[in-house]
């Protein structure tokens, strides 16, 4: 635990951003102490979508400089880290990268050769994946034969510990959203490492929660108020959300909305229910794991159609428009689904336009069906942990419409709890690495009886056109061009 009079340096290893925060000895933000660099990645032809390691990195020391020249990294009891999960870089065997950072949005992999006996019904409930593009499984064969002389593999917050300490190790948390850890152990699993193609050795290792190091000689001189302080493992930025909402025992689900959505539950892995097939599983570190299931549309979704439709500050928010009760239906496909699900980006619906509907109609229906997506893994959490679960909102998404955080509410039918704090993720990461279990702190919202008479009696229509669109857009895909 830190003393009482110090504050936590967070690092927030983001799609968008890359930050870092002061926090006060329960995780509250210090106010003013946060330095941002925007990223973004570099999208091309066939799926390409890539970070520039040594932007990132870089533009993460500088926020470090600005922190430092501001007078804020003083009295720093720990650093921890929260980060994307999904990230992978080719190494050669002296440790360079020989490819830029290859985000969970990049959609390049090959086939993997299976042998006939592969179960991946148990490869899945032992590892909590599937054999997809976001997970190594896929990610390394396709690697080793478009890039030569990668000898060993690390993921963006792997490099990033490595960089300020001189080591180059993971947890448990960031493994296991490699796809090839075995949750139950903590350690590599056999099989998927066969699968992939490599081994163990080839990978960080896996250090222990408790674990830390400090920073190198060449980092301590250049932030001498941080010589000596621990640096923590990081955490998988949905495990790391999910604690820093509030939500991190089995009586408690998360929503958190920012680019893309999830719904999430943590609970010990000792003595954790059967996954379904639907669902994913990781870990938060070594004795939690979390269940969920991802959205691939969400404030991304908001944003696109709030700019398609030219939408200014007054209309960003479908203000006009009674919950559930917009005749147009929206399918929010546009960024395709997550596993298992097979339904590939650019396969968004809207159903039911005429003449009459105006661009809150259109804002009002997909922020809608993004609710009723997310329902769908509640419903399949509340069934799996034998109780209706509460619920927690985070996020900035949820932190921006006060319309959705309702429609939300209506859509689970019962009362959710905003958390009053934008900065989950790093908050989670000193939750995790210091003990800490902080409360949401924001309102409660009651569901509205009318709004939730009207989603109740929306959610068959959508449900019905929902499966067409699966079906559509699985038929167009098989289909010989």
């Amino acid at each position: 635990m830190p003393k009482t009079d110090s504050r936590v340096l967070a690092l927030d290893l983001g799609t968008s951003s890359a930050r870092a925060l002061v926090l006060s000895p329960d995780a509250t933000p210090v106010p003013g102490a946060l330095a941002r660099h925007k990223v973004a990645p570099a999208y091309g032809e066939g799926g390409v979508a890539t970070l520039d390691l040594h932007g990132y990195v870089e533009g993460l020391l500088g926020c470090l400089d600005e922190l430092q020249q501001n007078g804020h990294l003083e009295e720093i009891s720990d650093i921890v880290l929260s980060s994307q999960w999904h990230s992978i870089v080719a190494l050669d065997a002296k440790g360079v990268a020989l490819t830029p950072v290859i985000p969970w949005v990049d959609t390049r992999s090959v086939p993997v050769s299976l042998g006939a006996d592969f179960d991946e019904h148990a490869f899945h409930a032992r590892t909590g994946a599937w054999l997809h593009r976001l997970y190594w499984t896929r990610r390394i064969p396709w690697l080793s034969s478009v890039v030569p002389g990668a000898t060993a593999y690390a993921g963006l917050p792997d490099l990033v510990l490595e960089r300020l300490t001189g080591l180059r190790v993971t947890s448990v948390s960031i493994a296991s959203g490699t796809g090839t850890l075995e949750l139950a152990t903590g350690s590599y699993d056999d099989e998927a490492l066969a699968v992939a193609g490599a081994s163990a050795e080839q990978l960080p290792p896996i250090v222990p929660t408790g674990w830390t190091g400090s920073l190198s000689p060449e980092y301590s001189r250049r932030w001498p108020g941080l010589v000596g302080v621990p640096v923590h493992p990081p955490t998988g930025d949905g495990a790391a959300s999910n604690v820093g909402t509030g939500a991190y025992d089995e009586t408690t689900a998360a929503v958190t909305v920012g680019t893309s959505a999830a719904v999430r539950v943590v609970h010990p892995i000792d003595g954790a229910p059967e996954l379904p097939w639907e669902l994913w599983r990781y870990r938060v570190d070594d004795t939690r794991a979390v269940t969920g299931m991802a959205f691939s549309a969400a404030g991304n979704l908001h944003a696109w159609l709030t700019a398609v439709l030219k939408l200014d500050e007054e209309h960003r928010e479908p203000t006009g428009v009674e919950i559930g009760s917009s005749r147009v239906i929206g399918i929010p496909f546009q960024a395709g689904t997550r596993p298992p699900e097979t339904v590939p980006g650019g396969s968004g619906v809207y159903f039911g336009l005429s003449f009459d509907d105006t661009g809150a109609d259109l804002l009002a229906a997909s922020l809608q069906g993004a609710s009723l997506e997310i329902d769908r893994g509640l419903r399949m959490l509340d069934s799996l942990f034998g109780r209706p679960l509460e619920i927690v909102l985070g996020g900035g998404g949820i932190d921006a419409s006060v319309w959705w955080r309702r429609c939300l509410t209506a859509t689970f039918a019962r009362p959710t709890t905003v958390c009053s704090e934008p900065e989950v993720g790093a908050r989670g990461a000193a939750a995790v690495a210091l003990g800490l279990s902080p409360a949401p702190g924001g309102e409660t919202l009651q569901p509205v009886d009318d709004e939730v008479a009207r989603v109740a009696t929306l959610r068959p229509r959508y449900e019905t056109l929902r499966t067409l669109a699966v079906q559509a857009s699985t038929e167009l895909v098989l289909r010989p061009q």
